[in-house]
């Protein structure tokens, strides 16, 4: 199996799978003398795990990370960082009624086909507990980030048909920790909940829409033909598990609008090139502009419903799926974090690729 690493500069590899032993990841590029605060690891580990609220699947992983190399002190050595994550509350007998059968929306059938063989315990290697790798990784390129100003927010923007109607710089980022559903909108944050709880106890599950902002981010990252910045924020975003929609900027929006209207107008202030309006989302010919990056992150509804779904077998004989364990009614909440995580590590990497394009 490949593509198992993202990045060219700061390169992460993730392994394991959601039922066995542990998950990890190895990170190649990282400078030396990057102070390691494990403590924000921690912090960014226990927003995305699982058994938050009743909004989340009730597994129970605390979800430690062991740093295994590459940080001597709590400072990075310039050596890859290897990381491990245990695997705690795993109850592979929820899926053995799955060992011959294909769930609904699933890469079960995807992945028996591709490689003859799977891991039908969670799925796998297909499963979003990977994700946590991502988590880990993405907290320390926060770190590197940090220290150049470059701030990074996501938050719920919308579940089902609720979203926020505000826009993000009237929000108050703060609050977004405030209320289970990572929502800085309280309001609609209650609404959103509701929702959510309602569509648990009818054993389904629900989508929506995650909305980040990357702010403070210099002008230059990104290169103009392959390697467009929004291009690879596209591929981070859409690479997590339930993603089905990526927009930047006006995104779909603009269908509807006029050159006239759409385009960015600059102005000079205090020797700083700006633009009035920010439709490019922060990104222009493939190149960061230095106003805000913002986009948006859709998630389908979780696949696993607890609920009977007519099916096929590996033999192809008609069969019936009903959901058992631990799920989630919605991603949302627990994805928060994973899409920045996903953002620092694409950010993380243009800038050391410009770095090393200076030498």
């Amino acid at each position: 199996m490949t593509g198992n690493s993202f990045g060219k500069a700061f390169t992460v590899t993730t392994f394991g799978e959601s039922h066995g032993t542990g998950i990890g990841l190895v990170i190649d590029g990282c400078p030396a003398g990057v102070p390691i605060d494990s403590d924000k690891i921690r912090i960014e580990m226990q927003r995305r795990k699982p058994g938050q609220s009743k909004l989340t699947t009730q597994r129970k992983e605390d979800d430690q990370v062991q740093i295994l190399s590459g940080v001597f002190e709590g400072i990075s050595t310039g050596t890859p960082i290897g990381i491990f994550i245990p695997n705690q509350d795993q109850k592979s007998k929820d899926y053995q009624h799955l060992a011959d059968t294909f769930r609904p929306s699933h890469a079960d059938f995807t992945y028996q086909e591709k490689y003859g063989i799977r891991d039908y315990r969670g799925g796998g290697r297909s499963s979003a507990r990977e994700t946590a790798a991502r988590v880990a990784a993405g907290t320390i390129a926060k770190q590197i980030l940090e220290k150049q100003g470059i701030q990074i927010h996501a938050y719920v923007q919308q579940v089902g048909t609720i979203k926020v109607e505000k826009e993000y710089s009237a929000l108050d980022f703060s609050l977004t920790e405030s209320n289970d559903v990572r929502c800085p909108d309280p309001e609609t944050a209650v609404k959103m909940e509701q929702l959510i709880d309602s569509i648990r106890k009818d054993r389904d599950t629900i989508g929506g829409l995650v909305r980040c902002i990357c702010s403070d981010v210099p002008v230059g990252l990104g290169e103009p033909v392959f390697d467009k910045l929004h291009a690879d924020l596209g591929k981070a975003m859409l690479s997590i598990n339930a993603v089905k929609g990526f927009q930047i900027g006006s995104g779909f929006s603009s269908l509807g609008m006029k050159g006239s209207e759409h385009n960015d107008i600059f102005y000079s202030e205090g020797g700083k090139i700006r633009t009035h309006t920010n439709h490019s989302g922060g990104i222009q010919g493939g190149i960061s502009n230095g106003e805000d990056i913002y986009f948006d992150v859709a998630f389908k509804p979780v696949a696993t419903i607890m609920q009977s779904q007519q099916s096929v077998d590996k033999s192809g004989n008609p069969s019936v799926v009903e959901g058992k364990g631990r799920h989630d009614p919605c991603v949302l909440p627990r994805a928060v974090p994973i899409v920045e995580a996903m953002a620092a590590l694409v950010l993380v990497d243009f800038w050391l690729r410009n770095r090393l394009s200076r030498l």
